[in-house]
């Protein structure tokens, strides 16, 4: 074993210190009902709020005494283990976990207590775990004293802290990986300056069991994939350079005047034909003309034109062959009038087409400004969405939203203002497969389109007034994606001289460090062997930075592990500055760093706590730290389940992709929002808020939430949410889509929320028998119930149940249910500990009250494990539960534990 210096241990383990009597009695099975001191001690009943505070000041991390270790190098402490604990786990445990009788596969009398060197690690943690959570004995076996619980749960914490600290020193360990596909993306999105889909083309990444994209032990690189990284690359740099002069501009100018006067001609003509029809009988061609022109002003169904001044109405029409509704460009835009007698009218849910033909340009930015106003300032205001789609013929055709952000139009009636949209051509995928080939009118058709959709759910009508369309559209000629490769110079006539500029700016920002004389020089000798097979300068010079952005040097996050001292026993080394920049801006922006970061990083000053910390708190209030919210919960709740749900639309026939959407964002908007206030982590448990829009907070009951953007929605008591476990998409994933199931629910919890997943099923498990019509008749929680019942199921079953019955007033949409096939439902369940669980309510509970720690714990477990790019060992503990006591004593803020994390020894080091 490494020779460990006292002072450092001292110091260290005085921080660590864990588990005392406070958590075997106080952080588990007392009575979440009724919290002496709180405002609900006359109640009987305190909040959940009141919960949080009184299940913190439990909180074994806040009771924790200094630990010393006098000897250099610890050893087990065997002695205690002879004279006290094993006597107690005789007594205890032996009865059903020694030789008379191995449940669980478990014999407690023969597990190693030498945690240090022994190879009983992972069974002796499962034993604190079942102590500390007062899971055994079992109800049917002898109690456990609570002092003889407390020397069991002494022993073993101090043990595990110890031995985790000490194997640390010993343990070789690495996250060195590739990078996943989505920090590929960003990372490239950062280089390039480009917001475009980068990722695409290149294959998935393999998950951990965790659940985890980032994970060192799967990111490796085969043959096949180099090539996917190699034209992706090329691909990425061709969308950020260009050639020549800048493109001529096409433009569209669409009045709703002379939108408007394609369906006046159409009624025009109607009075023409009544007209002729009844020219032999003036009266009644009054009569006709009179009941004709009336109609005119009838509001028809869905989009269409008003001329203010008469009233008159027409519905637009549309069709795609002949491509005779497709606007022609224009030389140059005209001036937007200022006043407006034709208006084009969306109603909610409708969509206005406006075509424009075939000359959309392939590369830059279609630019679309739209004048509009909301048609009343009564209610709501609308939203609009800006889509592109085509319709070669009946059978193909495409429309997909381009739009990043749905525009509120707040523009009072008659008052129009200017919406605007900028979308990068190359990202709008598919385009119209015939728009090169077919001449226009011809059929398949090869024209193209904009939809303005009304997307709102209770707003009332938008308002046109003009529509304005310019592509490609360029700030700069080149633009400044271009720029920062192909830098100016006054060398750019000397190539060589010239080639070794852009590779040394370019390599330097891709690599994330100063590139060496000689990596320059070896990518200098590619240029020049491309160079003589080049059209231009320009393109060898792509091609060899191809090769730069398909280098390990760009595609790995290397991080190799520490040395070996003279003895052979393994030692932690300190990241270097930019390997430190480029683990903490993958962390937080799931990106290469920035070049604040990378200067910081290599004057060696981003080592120093204050300026780190100065940069954490400036990288979570940019918005690139938004991907961290997404990236992270993505993975840590195992979000992909919702993307692929399919839903009993008969059972559930308000269910859309609209409230599917939403779904999807909540978590992340409500992750996003608690670290931008460094809000308690707690508030996952329950918080008195969420993050929704309009048609989430309608699925909720929530009123006067209106628009399609998400915010802040205070909760009402009545309503039963508020936190993770009570969030609409996270429930629907873990359902079968068309009831509740009370098992993906609760292992769910167990697995992304508590750390602490439910053992495998053993082998030749019994299935439950649909067919068996006495079964058939039974609730899900019934049927669960029977199935538990097998001796083979129990053990497992004991374990997950009670979590996920709680769930039960929850169907498989996520709304609130009091009723199931006429009967009530019934939510409550019992804990191994013998605790009852009434329900959602129950639940929460007894988590602030008993499992604060130990969830506090498994946020910091999860957490570091992105954050590191690996899964955490044994060896990590020690590192996990001093994060875990700062951040408690800090007062469980997200953004606070962040901080901890980065400023860890853990995440600093190799």
């Amino acid at each position: 074993m490494a020779n460990l210096r006292t002072a450092p241990l001292k110091v260290w383990l005085c921080a660590l210190t864990l588990v005392t009597s406070g958590a075997a009695l106080g952080q588990s099975g007392d009575d979440p009902g009724a919290t002496p001191g709180s405002e609900g001690e006359q109640t009987g009943r305190p909040t959940l709020e009141e919960l949080k505070v009184a299940g913190a000041s439990r909180s074994s991390y806040l009771a924790r005494d200094p630990l010393l270790v006098s000897q250099a190098t610890p050893l087990p402490d065997l002695q205690t283990f002879r004279a006290h604990i094993e006597p107690i786990l005789a007594e205890a445990c032996y009865g059903c976990h020694g030789p008379d009788k191995e449940k669980g596969g478990l014999r407690i009398d023969e597990l190693d207590p030498d945690l240090f060197e022994g190879s009983d690690v992972d069974w002796w943690l499962d034993v604190q775990s079942v102590l500390t959570n007062a899971e055994m004995p079992p109800e049917d076996a002898a109690p456990l004293a609570d002092k003889d619980r407390k020397i069991l749960i002494e022993w073993l914490s101090t043990e595990i802290q110890i031995a985790s600290f000490a194997r640390r020193a010993t343990t070789e360990r690495s996250s060195f990986r590739r990078m996943t596909r989505y920090e590929y993306n960003y990372a490239l999105q950062d280089l390039l300056g480009l917001p475009f889909d980068f990722a695409d083309d290149l294959p998935p990444d393999p998950i951990s069991e965790e659940g985890f994209h980032n994970s060192s032990e799967l990111l490796h690189l085969t043959g096949r994939q180099l090539e996917a990284y190699l034209e992706s690359a090329r691909k990425a740099l061709r969308l950020a350079t260009v050639s020549g002069e800048e493109p001529e501009k096409v433009f569209w100018s669409v009045s709703m005047e002379a939108a408007a006067a394609r369906e006046w001609a159409k009624q025009d003509k109607q009075l023409a034909d009544i007209r002729e029809e009844h020219k032999e009988d003036p009266e009644k061609m009054e009569a006709e003309l009179e009941r004709k022109t009336a109609s005119f002003t009838n509001r028809p169904g869905g989009v269409h034109y008003e001329e203010l001044s008469t009233g008159r109405k027409a519905k637009q029409t549309w069709a795609y062959d002949g491509a005779k509704y497709a606007w022609a460009s224009v030389d140059s835009l005209p001036e937007q009038p200022t006043s407006h007698d034709e208006i084009g009218i969306i109603p909610k849910g409708h969509r206005m087409i406006v075509e424009l033909g075939n000359q959309i340009p392939e590369r830059g930015t279609l630019r679309v400004r739209v004048r509009a106003s909301r048609a009343s300032a009564e209610g709501p205001a609308p939203s609009m969405e800006l889509e592109f789609g085509w319709q070669a013929s009946n059978d193909s055709r495409a429309t997909l939203r381009i739009g990043q952000e749905d525009k509120v139009i707040e523009a009072a009636r008659g008052a129009p203002q200017l919406y605007v949209w900028d979308v990068p051509l190359s990202q709008i995928y598919p385009r119209n497969w015939v728009r090169k080939t077919a001449e226009m009118g011809a059929l398949p058709s090869p024209s193209e389109y904009i939809k303005l959709a009304n997307t709102s759910i209770s707003g009332g009508d938008i308002h046109i007034a003009y529509v304005e369309v310019t592509a490609p559209v360029y700030e700069s000629w080149p633009p400044s994606s271009h720029s920062q490769i192909f830098i100016a110079s006054a060398d750019e006539a000397d190539e060589s001289v010239y080639a070794r500029e852009v590779l040394e700016n370019f390599m330097s920002r891709a690599w994330r460090r100063e590139a060496s004389a000689q990596e320059i020089e070896q990518k200098l000798e590619l240029f020049e062997r491309l160079r003589p097979a080049s059209a231009s300068f320009q393109d060898a010079m792509t091609e060899t930075l191809a090769a730069v952005l398909s280098s390990p040097k760009f595609l790995y996050l290397v991080e190799t592990g520490g040395a070996n001292d003279d003895e052979g026993a393994y030692k932690d080394s300190e990241l270097t500055g930019p390997e430190l920049a480029t683990r903490l801006s993958m962390f937080l922006w799931c990106s290469a760093p920035d070049e604040e970061l990378r200067v910081l990083a290599e004057s060696g000053r981003l080592r120093e706590p204050e300026v780190l910390a100065g940069q954490v708190e400036r990288m979570l209030a940019d918005p690139k730290s938004r991907r961290l919210s997404e990236q992270f919960v993505h993975q840590w709740l195992g979000m992909d389940l919702l993307e692929f749900l399919e839903v009993d639309r008969k059972t559930y026939p308000g269910f859309n992709a609209n409230l599917k959407e939403a779904m999807q964002k909540e978590p992340v908007a409500f992750f996003h929002e608690v670290l931008q206030s460094d809000r308690s982590v707690l508030d996952f448990i329950h918080s008195d808020f969420t993050m929704a829009n309009e048609r989430l907070a309608e699925h909720y009951g929530s009123k006067g939430v209106t628009g399609n953007h998400f915010r802040r929605v205070e909760l009402a008591e009545g309503q039963r949410r508020g936190g993770l476990l009570t969030q609409a998409g996270l429930l629907a994933m873990n359902s079968d889509g068309k009831d509740s199931h009370p098992l993906k629910r609760g292992v769910w919890m167990l697995e992304r929320l508590l750390n602490d997943p439910p053992p495998p099923p053993p082998p030749a498990v019994p299935e439950i028998d649909l067919s068996d019509p006495e079964i058939a008749k039974l609730t899900l929680k019934q049927r669960i119930e029977d199935h538990r019942d097998s001796p083979a199921c129990m053990s497992c079953h004991a374990k997950i149940d009670p979590w996920g019955i709680a769930f039960e007033n929850f169907d498989a949409v996520g709304s609130y249910r009091t009723e199931l096939q006429g009967e009530p439902v019934d939510s409550t369940s019992v804990l191994f500990n013998d605790q009852k669980l009434e329900g959602m309510d129950g639940l929460k509970r007894f988590l602030l009250m008993n499992r604060q720690d130990q969830f506090l714990g498994a946020m910091v477990h999860k957490l570091l494990t992105f954050a590191l790019g690996r899964p955490l060992t044994f060896e990590d503990r020690a590192a996990v539960d001093a994060i875990t006591a700062d951040t408690r004593e800090s007062g469980d803020g997200l953004a606070t534990m962040i901080q901890r994390i980065a400023s860890s020894a853990l995440f600093q080091s190799k």
